[in-house]
Parts: C-alpha cells; sequence; structure tokens
C-alpha cells in the first residue's frame, strides 16, 4: 500500500482531529471566562459580606450574594434612584400591613446603608443618586440587637 493511498483513505481521521481539536478550544475559552467571572463575581460577593458585617449587619452567605448580585449588581443597578424603584423601596420600608392599615416607619439606617453599600460596589457612578433619595428618608436606630 503506497503512503500517498493510506492518507487518502484515512483522511476523516486527520479531519475529525482537527474538528475535535478546535471544539476543544471553543470550549476552553468559554470555561475560562466563565470561571473569570464567577471569581470576579465571588470577590465582590466577599467584600459586601465583610462591609455588611462590618457595618453591624449579620454577615450573608457569599455564594447567596454572587449569585443574586452577580458581577454587576443585577436589578440592583437597573436605575437605583428612578420614580418606580424609589416608591417600591419606600413601600417595603412600611409596617408590612396591607391596604388601609399600611403606614409608614422611621426604618432603621443600618438597613438603608446596605443598600448604598451595594450601590456603592458594585455601582459606584450610581452611588450619587442612591444617597439624594436616601437623604429624604427618615432614619434611625429601630432594630434591636
Amino acid at each position: 500500500m503506497s503512503p500517498t493511498r493510506f492518507a487518502s483513505e484515512h483522511k476523516w481521521i486527520y479531519i475529525g482531529a482537527i474538528v475535535l481539536l478546535v471544539a476543544l478550544a471553543i470550549v476552553g475559552v468559554i470555561q475560562y471566562n466563565k470561571v473569570k467571572v464567577t471569581n470576579e463575581a465571588a470577590r465582590k460577593a466577599d467584600q459586601l459580606a465583610s462591609d455588611l458585617e462590618a457595618a453591624g449587619l449579620p454577615r450573608p452567605k457569599t455564594s447567596t450574594i454572587a449569585r443574586v448580585l452577580g458581577t454587576d449588581g443585577g436589578v440592583v443597578c437597573e436605575d437605583p434612584a428612578s420614580a418606580l424603584k424609589s416608591a417600591l423601596w419606600r413601600i417595603n420600608l412600611s409596617n408590612g400591613a396591607a391596604g388601609p392599615g399600611q403606614r409608614p416607619i422611621i426604618a432603621d439606617s443600618q438597613v438603608v446603608e446596605a443598600e448604598a453599600m451595594i450601590v456603592d460596589l458594585y455601582c459606584p457612578e450610581k452611588i450619587d443618586k442612591v444617597r439624594d433619595a436616601v437623604d429624604d428618608l427618615k432614619t434611625d436606630d429601630t432594630v434591636r440587637d
């Protein structure tokens, strides 16, 4: 059997090997980017958990923070000082009743500061708008230790 005949008969092996190598290279690049993003999310989540703990709040699980906020802050950073988000935020700072029994409360300053910490870490370019909205709120030390 001549070498040229052998190579032409087994050309599919070479093509298959090339396709497999290209596919593995693509998968490797995708996995590298995924790990890089995951590491950045974990780093930011650990920083936020440390900041919250230093502020006197309980330390949340970093895996939960990383899953919810990712690397960009998720929903928290999507126009945090918009009228709709401010209204929803103020509704959440109520006594928890529904309908006519719902009343505003004096929010705990640590809880309000916690959201500002999230915005400051994940989308610092929007912190001024959030601070302006927070400055209008009446806060105090209302949560018991």
